[in-house]
């Protein structure tokens, strides 16, 4: 199983690097055209809606093609939007391959979740999806870094032509090691969107949406956090940030055990509780350097330990519409990356510190662990029906 797992891995390698590496190149990229920070900084944007918009999109238009197939489309497209904003010469032509090499990266990780769930042995279902989201974590530590290095000191188009050579790498090792995988070719598009017409999937896109938002509210705004109240230099960051992605990348490898050892909601559940707690620890070490930067590996660590409980979660309760739910679950993360990154700036914009973003991130955790609260007590209450109408 694990080297039919390996082309999920390096697929998610190569989105997380088209995803982080923009953050670090934005100075080099704003130079280039002659930008503003900000306009450059629309770039980021412009990848997110196309992650929106792609999810289901992708999913609904080639529902009726075998995954293997659909993953190899759109790493191949990926790719060649990548090639395309490397070469654009002008910043319209940036934004828009920017928003095209976007729209396969929700529709990869949710058709792959799913695939990867299938693959899997029964019992190590989220393990198995906590391989395809390694490659996220690599990125972070070794991916993005690398790409950042390059951009400044050589040419920022070159890491994107690298992110689309790892796109190209990820549709030949699906082709040749990634075995084909049944799926339900009669499940038309609008069939598969009724599992939206029930409450449950709802309540788990909430905790994607505003309960990972949490974790948004903390990284968008380390840097400041560990410069301007922790006190360390800005040359420092990078190694703060690879901490981060060593805490995330043990993180997920926990998650999925978790989840399979016990049950994807109540590890979902126990993990916001986590997030919560570590926090306000944040919020109460910060000004403290060795403290602050042990509490970033674990609350990195935290915050990649929900992804693959989650997506399980979105998976066992999106029975013959799997694909696109777990799809829908990928674009509404972005939503979560969007509003923690927002929330947690007003109280900074409102004079109250770096710090303020942690409380942010903490009301967003609470309302994750609601609609977590809100599931367990529907799963219990559904099991107590079926067994009375069994005993009866």
């Amino acid at each position: 199983m694990k080297k039919a797992l390996i082309p999920l891995t390096i697929g998610g390698f190569s989105l997380g690097m088209a995803e982080f590496m923009m953050m670090g190149v934005l100075p080099d990229v704003s130079d280039s055209l002659g930008i503003s920070i900000p306009t450059a900084g629309h770039l980021i944007s412009a990848y997110a809606l196309g992650v929106v918009i792609g999810a289901p999109l992708m999913v609904g238009l080639f529902s009726k093609l075998n995954p293997k197939k659909v993953l190899i489309g759109l790493m191949l497209a990926f790719a060649f939007f990548n090639v395309l904003f490397a070469l654009s010469p002008d910043y319209n032509l940036l934004l828009i391959s920017r928003v095209f090499s976007g729209l396969p990266h929700g529709a990869f990780f949710g058709i792959g979740a799913v695939v990867a769930s299938k693959l899997a042995a029964p019992g190590k279902e989220a393990r198995a999806i906590s391989m395809m989201f390694a490659g996220l974590t690599i990125a972070n530590i070794f991916g993005v870094p690398l790409g950042t290095y390059i951009g400044h000191n050589f040419s920022w188009r070159i890491s994107f032509f690298m992110v689309a050579s790892f796109g190209l790498i990820t549709a030949l090792s699906t082709k040749w090691w990634l075995p084909v995988v049944e799926h339900a070719k009669t499940q038309s598009f609008k069939s598969s969107i009724k599992v939206f017409t029930t409450i449950n999937p709802w309540l788990i896109i909430g905790i994607s949406a505003i309960g990972t938002g949490g974790m948004f509210a903390w990284i968008s705004y380390i840097a400041p956090l560990m410069t301007e109240v922790t006190g360390y230099s800005k040359d420092t960051i990078t190694y703060i940030m690879i901490i981060a992605g060593l805490g995330m990348a043990l993180g997920n490898y926990i998650g999925g055990r978790l989840a399979d050892t016990y049950s994807p909601l109540v590890t979902t559940t126990l993990l916001l509780v986590a997030m919560v707690i570590a926090l306000f620890v944040v919020a109460g070490v910060s000004q403290y350097k060795v403290p602050a930067v042990i509490m970033t590996f674990i609350t990195g660590a935290i915050a990649f330990a929900v992804i693959a409980p989650m997506q399980m979660l979105m998976i066992n309760n999106a029975k013959g519409s799997e694909m696109i739910a777990s799809a829908v679950l990928q674009a509404t993360a972005n939503f979560g990356n969007a509003i923690g990154a927002f929330l947690g700036g007003l109280p900074i914009a409102a004079g109250y510190g770096y710090i303020s973003t942690q409380y942010v991130g903490v009301a967003l955790a609470c309302a994750g662990i609601g609609f977590c609260i809100i599931l367990l007590v529907r799963e219990r209450t559904s099991k107590n029906t079926t067994l009375l109408q069994t005993t009866n």
